[in-house]
């Protein structure tokens, strides 16, 4: 069976995951492999004042973030990097990272992880989330 040529979603639709109840960050899910067929996982990570992502390290997949709105920091293999609107990281295989979100605000980033590498069966099999309309705001801006 052929897949869809073309794949289509408003910020309206989506659904969002924490991966567990304990986590400061969730994920509005915009493309992956379960709902889509993608080889990749693209979702809006979003993080609570304090948030961050556990130490965590992917054996073949490139992650990218994209900070939309908010402020953090990113570690890696013990460097910091500050991060701020409009900038953009990427993480190699092999390099143990967290990103986190100091506050006071809520941090947004466009995360790419490529190939999937069990990224939206993680996010998936997690916890239903309602966005909130400050979160609708932020994604309505990716339209």
């Amino acid at each position: 069976m052929m897949p869809t040529a073309l794949i289509a979603k408003s910020a309206a639709t989506l659904k969002a995951f924490r991966i567990t109840a304990t986590d400061t960050n969730y994920f509005a899910c915009l493309l992956d492999p379960i709902e889509d067929g993608v080889t990749f996982t693209l979702v809006v990570e979003i993080f609570e004042p304090g948030g961050k992502t556990p130490p965590n390290t992917h054996l073949i997949a490139e992650e990218a973030f994209f900070v939309l709105s908010g402020t953090g920091t990113a570690y890696a293999d013990g460097t910091a990097r500050a991060l701020k609107p409009g900038d953009c990281i990427v993480l190699r295989p092999g390099c143990e990272h967290v990103v986190e979100n100091p506050g006071p605000g809520k941090l947004y980033c466009l995360t790419f992880m490529a190939p999937n590498e069990g990224f939206a069966e993680l996010i998936r099999n997690g916890i239903p989330v309602e966005l909130t309309d400050d979160d609708r705001r932020v994604l309505c801006h990716l339209c």
